[in-house]
């Protein structure tokens, strides 16, 4: 059964995450209720943190920054993240059409 916070539109990967800004080191956390953790080392100020976000989900799933956009959660822990053809996955994301 897949994992509640992601879910695949076509080729592109939907996730519902909970950030947590100002964190020591970058990292997934595993789940926060039904979203994905993710820590970031960034502060949660003007914008900043989502900036960040938004490069190391791209560097996470190996896209270029301009495949990755934030759908919603600007100015909330709790987001939606579109990532267009994900090159690489996260071990409990099961790839689409499985």
């Amino acid at each position: 059964m897949p994992a509640p916070w992601f879910h695949w539109d076509g080729e592109d990967l939907l996730l519902a995450v909970h950030v947590q800004p100002g964190a020591r080191t970058d990292r997934v956390d595993g789940c926060y209720g039904e979203r994905l953790k993710i820590r970031i080392c960034a502060p949660p100020v003007d914008g900043k943190a989502n900036s960040y976000l938004l490069r190391y989900l791209a560097g996470l799933f190996d896209v270029p920054l301009r495949n990755v956009s934030l759908l919603s959660g600007a100015s909330a822990r709790a987001k939606r993240i579109r990532i267009r053809q994900p090159a690489r996955l996260l071990p409990e994301i099961t790839p689409a059409g499985d």
